[in-house]
């Protein structure tokens, strides 16, 4: 996979250096969801739908240091289907799940066993995945666990919509507001860690 040598207009959900508040945030969420499923590695993979195409928004553990930016069309491998099912996948075995795209995984240089993958939804809106590979084994073992990831991931993009709102909502907000609205998106992230690790 070569990455594009030129860059496509980018839209609301594609990563930017310059968007330090909803790179945090994003930070926060693969950083959290890794912790709590005892996770080799956790990311984000935004939907560009400009290019219909998945992004690393961010990455906790395994290739953090260069998969941030990193983009593959977006009906690829499992993080594909679950972006376009909107639907939460968990598989325990990857190497005989005909839905994962080996190919894809070794060109992040890391191919993991197992792996869970929820879709960030907001308003019925796809606007990416969160995925955990490799969780520690009971952290995977049932339905609970995956709709607690599936949970995460609705908090994760609730908080994510509103600290990066509709370019027309943001320019009618103006600039004053993106405190506030940084401090909302975090909140809402640091309330639903709290309820997962009570669970755990």
């Amino acid at each position: 996979m070569t990455p594009k040598t030129e860059s496509a207009p980018a839209s609301p959900l594609t990563p930017a250096s310059s968007d330090t508040p909803r790179n945090e945030l994003l930070q926060s969420v693969v950083e959290v969801a890794r912790a709590i499923f005892g996770a080799a590695a956790s990311s984000v993979l935004l939907l560009d739908e400009e290019t219909d195409e998945l992004v690393f928004g961010a990455v906790s553990g395994e290739g953090q240091e260069f998969l941030v930016g990193r983009r593959f069309p977006a009906g690829r491998g499992i993080a594909g289907w679950v972006a376009t099912s909107g639907e939460p996948m968990v598989v325990d075995d990857l190497s005989t799940d005909p839905s994962f795209d080996r190919s894809l995984a070794e060109s992040t240089e890391y191919v993991p066993d197992s792996l869970m993958a929820a879709p960030l939804i907001s308003d019925s809106r796809v606007l990416g995945v969160l995925e955990v590979l490799d969780a520690s084994p009971q952290a995977r073992s049932g339905v609970r666990e995956l709709d607690l990831l599936a949970m995460f991931a609705r908090q994760a993009a609730a908080a994510l919509r509103v600290i990066t709102p509709e370019p027309a909502a943001a320019a009618s907000a103006g600039r004053a507001l993106e405190g506030a609205e940084r401090e909302d998106a975090l909140r809402l992230l640091g309330s639903l860690e709290q309820v997962l690790r009570g669970t755990g």
